[in-house]
């Protein structure tokens, strides 16, 4: 099964009398800003896009190239499609709000690109975001893209390594869908994805253990005696947590 097919299968069952199909087009254009990013990646050092712009974004971290491009092509197709209210980019240092004539009453918060200190060196890094209702009719007001995660409609990732993959959640559990370069779709290969009861891996960057609370010390501790854990840690978020969860 497609993305494109499970999405509009979503939308059969789980949609109400009130439902405008706002949240599969939103959905669909996450899916394709998400391919163009997959593409810019793939050709970054033939195109010339490694290296770094000269900005700084919010986090204090060096704005990369493709950091700027992955913001621009999730910022565009977020805005064209009519669902969106209020865009929360890491990239950029105030919200964006989107055109009066093309609101939708959805907000959109993401990281257009995780894991930049990973780029140039080809290491898999990926976007990030999530999904909140606007929580009121009318025109837009401060503070109402900061919700409680509580309040997420919908959230996931892509990771962009060996292959291309999206995962996302919609509340009703977690699927994750592969890229087909030879179709151009995302294919639903891993459906109802858990955390397994117990693993055998922990990723955590031990360089700042001396800024560590005691309590983590110790956990840490712990899972290198008896039959100790290994540690994997790619240093991009998305990749270690897509480790993990897998």
């Amino acid at each position: 099964m497609t993305l494109t097919r499970w999405i509009l299968a979503e939308q059969k069952k789980y949609a109400s009398v009130n439902s405008t199909g706002d949240f599969t087009q939103l959905l669909s254009s996450l899916q394709t800003a998400v391919k163009a990013v997959s593409a810019a990646v793939r050709r970054a050092g033939i195109t010339d896009t490694f290296g770094v712009v000269g900005d700084v974004n919010i986090q204090g971290e060096e704005v990369k190239k493709l950091d700027a491009l992955a913001n621009d092509l999730f910022i565009n197709m977020l805005r064209s499609s009519y669902s969106t209210c209020i865009l929360v980019s890491e990239e950029n240092d105030n919200e964006i709000e989107v055109e009066t004539e093309r609101q939708g009453r959805y907000i959109v918060t993401f990281d257009p690109l995780d894991g930049s200190s990973n780029i140039d060196c080809l290491v898999s890094i990926g976007s990030i975001f999530a999904i909140f209702k606007k929580p009121h009719d009318g025109e837009l007001a401060p503070g109402d893209a900061l919700q409680s995660g509580r309040q997420i409609v919908a959230a996931g990732y892509a990771l962009y390594g060996s292959a291309t993959m999206m995962v996302i959640s919609t509340g009703h559990g977690v699927n994750g869908f592969m890229l087909d370069p030879t179709i151009g779709e995302f294919i639903l290969t891993d459906p109802n994805m858990k955390c397994k009861p117990r693993g055998k891996i922990y990723s955590i960057n031990e360089g700042y253990e001396e800024k560590w609370d005691a309590a983590v010390k110790e956990y840490v501790k712990s899972k290198k005696q008896g039959k100790p854990y290994a540690c994997r840690y790619i240093g991009s978020m998305v990749a270690d947590v897509h480790r993990t969860l897998k």
